[in-house]
């Protein structure tokens, strides 16, 4: 029987020693950006050192939903849309969403920038692609999402972080 644990530890060790090799920089430029919950999720394990468990997630997914259900009552035109299963159910940054629905799911940014040298830098090997849906700010999640708005609208989204 010890054997067969000893089989068991080294086949683990393996399978997480192959994990590390397949990690690698996930670089994109999307139309689909990050999901509420996993930038919630990211904000609440940097903040405590784990992730949140089964209450705090039902009293964020609550809140979430009376922010939402608010802003589709006062946004009608929004409510009718063809992407609001986006916003509503998946809860997911996409283009064409305005500043306040951005702010309803991801929270507030950790950096705003509007230095056009900024957001070149920010965009990396994306800005000539980003720049053609001439923003004038991008906002900063983590896991390295970067929102790019025009006029209050998301027009572009990039990612440059490690995945997992």
């Amino acid at each position: 029987m010890p054997a067969v644990r000893v089989i068991i530890v080294v086949a683990l060790v393996l399978l997480m020693g192959a994990g590390c090799f397949g990690m690698r920089k996930k670089e994109q430029r999307t139309t689909e950006g990050p999901l509420a919950e996993d930038i919630w999720t990211m904000k609440v394990l940097i903040a405590n050192g784990r992730e949140p468990n089964f209450d705090e997630r039902r009293r964020w997914d609550n809140a979430m939903e009376q922010k939402i259900g608010q802003y589709l009552r006062q946004h009608p035109e929004a409510a009718s849309s063809v992407d609001v299963s986006t916003f509503r159910f998946i809860k997911q940054v996409t283009l064409g969403q305005t500043d306040e629905q951005v702010v309803i799911l991801l929270g507030p940014p950790l950096a705003r920038i509007t230095d056009v040298a900024e957001m070149e830098k920010l965009a990396k090997q994306f800005w000539p692609a980003v720049k053609e849906s001439e923003p004038n700010e991008a906002w900063t999640y983590p896991s390295g999402w970067s929102i790019y708005l025009k006029d209050k609208v998301v027009v572009d989204i990039t990612q440059h972080a490690f995945k997992y």
